[in-house]
């Protein structure tokens, strides 16, 4: 018994050695990880990346003299650039990629707060978005960060590659011009809730669900408990009301739209929201860019915020929502294509 005793007693101290292994480790990988990801704005000169890649590409394919010539041509910009303001205007970029939270927008207030510090008269601001929707006050917040570039009297250029549905739409109606790419979606100005209802599986198993709430609409539709005619009622009066808030956005900004046409909750590609005015032209983000770099300063801002641990720990229960949610847009989007 007392050599049974002494190998459990073995067994707990090899066990809880391990166990202070493995949380000291992850503590020292937090902390690491807490002091690399400190908030930070970085800013990269997109007309010195687009430069690179294309000199990058001409000295592969050229012979050595040819790749000297471009060594020294391109030595003598950067003195001359170094020595000179270039005086041309400014474009800021920033990217936005959304999620059901929006997630982004603890960034995108800052980057936008930080251009309206640094810009000057004749700068412009060009948002690349990519949002297929989520909660209505998180991506109300977002479209309210960027109705501040538009406040300032900065010109705001919305590029959409490949969505902006729903709350996406929401922030994308703000750009004094709106540019999408050809098969780009576009649209879905509705609103949804979903909810599952487990009252008769309780029931069914003897389960009784009590609910005490104090307000007569404190709780309507719920998930443990029977629902009502008059709940669903009410709860979607509440989505006709948010709705109409929705309308009353976009009609602010575009004022051209047919809303009853459009404010159906459907979304369309590129094309046939342009006929719809839901866009402004057909133009790819690198189009843009590459067009503008020729006359103005192209500056990419993008501020990186750091994560709590536990926010960083559970991240991957957020991605796979995401990940849901992407499939379902994407079953959708597929039986829109011919087959």
């Amino acid at each position: 018994m007392l050599e049974f005793l002494a190998n459990y007693g073995l067994f707990l101290l090899k066990t809880a050695t391990i166990v202070l292994a493995v949380v000291a480790v992850i503590i020292v990988a937090a902390q690491a990880g807490h002091r690399a990801q400190a908030n930070t704005l970085e800013v990269e000169k997109l007309n010195d990346r687009y430069r690179d890649l294309a000199n990058a590409l001409k000295k592969a394919i050229s012979g050595k003299a040819a790749q000297k010539e471009l060594d020294k041509a391109e030595k003598q910009r950067q003195k001359t650039e170094a020595k000179e303001e270039t005086g041309r205007p400014r474009s800021f970029v920033i990217d936005f990629k959304g999620d059901l939270k929006a997630t982004a927008v603890a960034s995108l207030r800052e980057e936008v707060t930080a251009v309206l510090d640094a810009a000057e008269e004749g700068d412009e601001v060009i948002l690349r978005l990519e949002n297929s929707g989520g909660a209505v006050n998180e991506h109300g917040l977002a479209a309210s960060q960027l109705a501040r570039i538009r406040d300032r009297g900065l010109t705001l250029t919305v590029c959409v590659d490949k969505v902006a549905a729903s709350g996406g739409y929401l922030m994308a109606c703000v750009a004094d011009r709106l540019v999408a790419a050809p098969f780009a979606i576009l649209g879905s100005i509705g609103v949804i809730t979903q909810i599952p209802n487990f009252n008769r599986a309780l029931e069914s198993h003897g389960v009784d669900f009590e609910e005490i709430t104090a307000g007569k609409y404190k709780r309507t539709v719920t998930m443990f408990g029977k629902n009502t005619d008059e709940d669903r009622a009410k709860l979607k009066a509440d989505l006709e009301d948010v709705h109409e808030l929705f309308k009353d956005a976009v009609r602010r900004y575009r004022p051209q739209l047919d809303l009853e046409r459009v404010a159906t909750g459907e979304f369309w590609f590129g094309t046939r929201a342009l006929e719809l005015k839901l866009a402004d032209e057909l133009l790819t983000s690198d189009e843009l860019l590459a067009g503008l770099g020729a006359d103005r300063d192209l500056y990419r801002v993008s501020y990186r915020v750091k994560q709590p641990l536990q926010k960083r720990l559970f991240a991957s229960v957020d991605n796979a929502l995401e990940r849901v949610d992407a499939a379902a847009w994407r079953r959708r989007f597929e039986s829109r294509l011919p087959r």
